[in-house]
């Protein structure tokens, strides 16, 4: 009977496991706040990916993990075709070519100062960034990309990367703009997990004040305007409301993030006893579902698929 009257059902091809990936061979670097995720190298990657996808996962977003050295001011390294990340795409595309590859778009993993965009004086740069944005979406599509993700929250990038791809003949690389990217506490695990934390100041002048829902409003429109295909809000539980805002105001598939933090908090109540992770995972990931998410990125995606097929 419960099952007949259902209104919300999860299924593994809801999922996008976001992944990171890090120079090497046969490694895997456990991220200490972020319990059961590793940063991987390109080869441990395509495992990882080829069992997701064979548990019905059809998603995968990309994360590179760069050394210092390789960073600068403009995040030069984003452009080099043989760069981590271009040839972590190429591998995923050779090896396992139906996954859905997903690319961020931003300055901060490839950045020495760590912001989404070029800073001067303490100042993020908003149009001054929109280049360099969206030549990084077109290396990316370059390489193979699916879908690029810009992240950054730049006024303006949805439609620079949009003409960037079309004139550049990457008609059908899709745009998945993270419309609604709150100025969130949630975030710290992935910012260990990719050194990409600000080396000053913070990021609430381009990312939205959490005590802000109508604003939300105003970026979909505007996304959707410049050419969005999805739309995404992050973070996932922290902002339901937001996600069936968006639900109701677009005609877009809406995609929520359940961040590395709330990841984290259903890991370290599991170890202390506290929580069950399985049940309590499945229960959060329904919430996303039923509160309008057509898509939900979350590092639990292969444990879910796994618990989904029993």
């Amino acid at each position: 009977m419960r099952a007949l009257v259902r209104e919300t059902t999860l299924t593994a091809s809801d999922f996008v496991l976001p992944a990171f990936v890090e120079e090497g061979v046969n490694r895997r670097t456990e991220i200490g706040s972020m319990p059961g995720v590793s940063r991987v190298s390109v080869d441990e990657l395509v495992r990882d990916a080829t069992e997701a996808y064979g548990l019905g996962v059809k998603g995968l977003a990309l994360f590179p993990a760069l050394d210092e050295s390789l960073k600068d001011a403009t995040g030069r390294e984003s452009l080099n075709p043989d760069g981590l990340l271009q040839r972590a795409i190429r591998a995923l595309k050779r090896e396992v070519p139906e996954l859905l590859v997903i690319t961020d778009v931003a300055l901060d993993p490839y950045s020495s100062d760590g912001h989404d965009g070029l800073v001067r004086d303490g100042r993020i740069l908003n149009d001054e960034t929109l280049p360099l944005l969206a030549s990084m979406a077109v290396a990316q599509a370059e390489a193979g990309a699916d879908v690029v993700a810009p992240s950054d929250m730049m006024d303006g990038r949805v439609e620079a990367i949009r003409e960037a791809l079309d004139d550049e003949g990457f008609t059908d690389v899709a745009i998945c703009s993270y419309c609604a990217k709150y100025a969130s506490s949630f975030y710290g695990p992935f910012r260990e997990a990719l050194d990409s934390a600000p080396k000053s100041g913070d990021k609430k002048t381009y990312q939205m004040d959490p005590a802000n829902r109508r604003e939300a409003v105003r970026e979909i429109e505007l996304d959707e305007a410049e050419g969005a295909d999805w739309i995404l809000i992050k973070p996932g539980l922290p902002y339901l409301d937001v996600v069936r805002l968006a639900r109701e105001q677009t005609h877009l598939p809406v995609a929520v993030y359940q961040v590395s933090g709330e990841f984290a908090m259903l890991k370290a109540a599991f170890r202390n006893g506290w929580l069950d992770y399985e049940a309590c995972l499945l229960e959060t990931l329904t919430a996303f579902k039923r509160a309008g998410a057509d898509i939900i990125f979350t590092y639990g995606a292969v444990d879910a698929a796994r618990l989904l097929a029993r």
